[in-house]
């Protein structure tokens, strides 16, 4: 018997784990990504995801069970498929346009019985009224009936030690009872523990829930650090206090904004989607927005304000920022709040330098120049910005030479730090 054929569409941060845990559970994967570049680099073993190290994926394409390919005839014959693509937002409009074309491309390899699992963070109702009218229209094939479709949105944590595919339970559902057990099923496979809700629009309104959630708690503790500046309180030290009450209290940190695939999207398209269908606002996604997005200005304005106290300028000043991806110990850039960061010092007339051990040569921005941090690089700095705060990078180098410290993450003590 031969086994089970999985197509997996995109071989990105979600992608490439869930191809490797397939094969890895001994499933036949084709990894499907319209980048030809990657999928070079991809057949070649080198991968760009901190959570699939190189061993992982060599091991992957040795066993001769994964296979790297931008063409969709490559899929044919498949049991399973797995659309894991993004969804950006553009000039605030939720665009589907690589859900589409994923539709569009894997529809005519469509075939009773198989399964077409949406994964990609969107609004309710897409895989029903878009995902599904694409697959029937390019299969000749209907579902329910002839193939089966859910949705199971996808719950990865780049960088996270503990929290991983395998076992992050994993929300599942389908277009009807029989392709909610075959989702499942499949998914089974994978994962320890499987959440099965009773619809498609269900499971998509959960991935907007969690990262809302998020959204807006950050949001609230973000106001609350610039207010408790300006009333000079410790922010953190109240927080930390906060944290030893054992019940009605999650905490959540400050930091210079938020960043990534999940935070600065997903929210919107659940208010997106509220004022398209009902006419009304969603007040507190909008207001969290606002808020988060105006942190990286208040983190340049609070760094002009620290060298303007030591009689420097922030224009010719010379600045070192230790991070530039989205979150710590990631290479992940994607709307990253240390970007914005960097843009606007430099847009103040500073020459800004970055420390980021993660992150890939060709997502650094322009004008950023990527240095190794050493003792030298921290006493030249007329400021060091801790941005982003790898676990990697040697803050007590930092305390003992820098001449002034602005801290987002709490990293740092001594008389030279001021923190967010």
């Amino acid at each position: 018997m031969s086994a089970e054929k999985l197509v997996v569409i995109g071989q990105g941060y979600v992608g490439l784990p869930l191809a490797v845990r397939a094969v890895e559970a001994g499933m036949d994967v084709v990894g499907l990504d319209v980048d030809a570049d990657r999928v070079k680099r991809l057949a070649a073993g080198e991968s760009f995801v901190e959570d699939i190290p190189t061993h992982r994926l060599s091991r992957a394409l040795r066993s001769g069970r994964y296979r790297p390919t931008s063409e969709y005839a490559d899929a044919e014959g498949f049991d399973s498929c797995v659309i894991t693509v993004p969804t950006p937002l553009r000039d605030g409009t939720p665009d589907l346009s690589f859900v589409e074309q994923a539709g569009v491309g894997i529809g005519p390899y469509v075939r009773p019985g198989c399964v077409v699992i949406l994964e990609s963070t969107t609004y309710p109702g897409t895989t029903e009224e878009l995902l599904r009218p694409l697959l029937e229209s390019a299969s000749g094939l209907t579902s329910p009936g002839d193939f089966h479709l859910g949705y199971s949105p996808e719950r990865i944590d780049p960088g996270n030690p503990t929290w991983r595919l395998e076992n992050t339970p994993k929300v599942v559902s389908g277009v009807d009872e029989a392709s909610r057990r075959r989702v499942d099923a499949f998914y089974r496979r994978l994962v320890e523990r499987t959440v099965p809700v009773d619809s498609t629009r269900v499971a998509e309104l959960t991935k907007l829930i969690e990262n809302t959630f998020r959204q807006v708690n950050i949001a609230l503790i973000n106001e609350l650090t610039v207010l408790s500046h300006h009333l000079d309180i410790d922010v953190w030290q109240a927080i930390e206090a906060a944290e030893t009450k054992p019940f009605g209290f999650m905490s959540f940190r400050p930091g210079p904004g938020v960043g990534g695939h999940c935070l600065p999207i997903d929210p919107c398209y659940l208010s997106w989607q509220v004022k398209r269908r009902l006419g009304r606002q969603f007040r507190f996604i909008e207001l969290a927005n606002d808020v988060n997005h105006e942190m990286p200005e208040h983190v340049a304005q609070r760094i002009m304000g620290g060298l303007n106290r030591a009689g420097r300028a922030v224009s010719g000043a010379r600045l070192l920022l230790l991070g530039l991806a989205y979150k710590k110990n990631t290479g992940d850039m994607r709307d990253s709040p240390a970007v914005d960061v960097a843009r606007r010092l430099r847009a103040l007339g500073a020459e800004v330098r970055a420390v980021e051990p993660y992150a890939e040569p060709h997502h650094i921005p322009g004008g950023v120049t990527v240095v190794e941090l050493t003792e030298r690089e921290v006493r030249e700095a007329d400021a060091v910005v801790v941005v982003t705060d790898h676990d990697c990078l040697d803050y007590d180098l930092v305390v003992r030479h820098a001449r002034y410290v602005f801290d987002t993450r709490n990293r740092c003590r001594g008389p030279v730090v001021e923190r967010l």
